[in-house]
């Protein structure tokens, strides 16, 4: 009688268990993929995953209730991978909404408002974007820089270098193998920062780089968008979206122009 009574209390802390996943989950881990070399936004340090876009995705996911885990992959991998929607149920990387993506992809609501910027070494001639167009400019390939310097430079110009990543895009630079680097704002404005003595030079061309969203990356249909976009929400509203902004940016977001975007 004993061993029946402990066998039947075996059996139901095991089913107990087995009903123990993520809130919300059914017990389901969604998977997915990032490019981390995109410093602030996400970054290896050591063997570990850091950046803004990994904080704020945390408070995202734990305010939907849902369990999940990112793996680091090239930028192309991830852009592949996502819209199969098989090993990989969405991207975080500092992804633009564009509208030519928007025809392959689905995006949560917009998150980060970002825009492009120029490096150059000190002394350079280059004031803005229209300096550029008789100049070698590195860009990360099928970015929204490759984009922007695609219609400046030409889409088959030889001056224009599409590399797997900005960290390469910049090498170029430092050893003059281009004359200026087109990125987003947030990585460029980092890599100012952390090379104080490399006397590096930002510029700013509201006139032809305007303002770009960040949003989520999902696969055409994805269920996620419903369960992600209130949870996005929310953080922005209760002030959990501005202490990771803060953190990574040491200054407060804009969060009212942020939740006017769709």
């Amino acid at each position: 009688m004993k061993k029946l009574i402990f066998f039947l209390l075996a059996v139901v802390l095991v089913v107990a268990l087995a009903g123990c996943g993520s809130k919300g989950t059914g017990g389901t881990k969604y998977k997915f993929a990032t490019n981390a070399a995109y410093a602030p936004m996400e970054y290896m340090d050591k063997d570990k995953l850091i950046g803004f876009d990994i904080d704020f995705f945390a408070e995202v996911m734990k305010e939907a209730g849902l369990d999940y885990e990112i793996t680091n992959t090239g930028w192309d991998t991830m852009l592949t991978n996502v819209k199969q929607g098989k090993e990989f149920q969405g991207g975080v990387s500092a992804v633009s909404i564009t509208d030519d993506r928007k025809q392959t992809y689905d995006y949560s609501i917009p998150y980060f408002e970002s825009m492009n910027m120029i490096l150059v070494k000190e002394g350079s001639p280059i004031k803005s974007a229209d300096d550029l167009k008789d100049k070698k400019v590195a860009v990360q390939i099928s970015t929204t820089a490759d984009t922007l310097m695609s219609k400046i430079l030409g889409e088959k110009n030889p001056s224009l270098k599409r590399l797997d990543n900005n960290t390469l895009a910049l090498m170029e630079l430092e050893n003059n193998g281009v004359d200026a680097v087109v990125a987003d704002i947030a990585i460029v404005r980092e890599y100012v920062k952390n090379n104080p003595n490399k006397k590096f030079v930002t510029i700013s061309d509201p006139k032809n780089f305007e303002s770009e969203y960040y949003g989520i990356l999902l696969p055409k249909g994805s269920e996620l968008k419903a369960k992600l976009d209130p949870a996005i929400k929310k953080i922005i509203e209760n002030g959990a979206y501005a202490k990771v902004y803060k953190k990574w940016f040491g200054q407060e977001p804009d969060t009212k122009k942020l939740l006017e975007q769709k």
